[in-house]
């Protein structure tokens, strides 16, 4: 999930977050409710705000689901911009950079 830090805020890009399906896979499901519910600001159609006082159970919410083994790890793990170096320590854990974007 495409995210950057803007303060003490993780922001999540809002195309990449979990979808809520009615009737879908209950993983799915489960994953975003857990996402949403930790959440400071989560609108309907925008990107999702979390504040440093809910990172460690952003972290722990994104490691339950990558161990789970039934989400692929891009909806599991931040992903920050290629030249972002500070992210988060304890973040570092759930977390890559993007891929450079290719000049060709």
């Amino acid at each position: 999930m495409r995210a950057r830090l803007d303060q003490d805020l993780i922001i999540l890009h809002n195309e990449d977050l979990p979808k809520f399906k009615k009737g879908g896979s209950v993983v799915r499901n489960s994953y975003f409710w857990a996402m949403r519910a930790i959440a400071g600001y989560a609108p309907r159609h925008g990107d999702w705000e979390y504040e440093a006082e809910v990172w460690l159970a952003l972290q722990r919410v994104l490691l339950a689901f990558q161990e789970s083994g039934y989400l692929g790890l891009r909806e599991t793990q931040l992903e920050f911009p290629p030249d972002f170096y500070d992210i988060p320590p304890l973040l570092k854990s759930v977390s890559t950079w993007a891929e450079p974007l290719s000049s060709d």
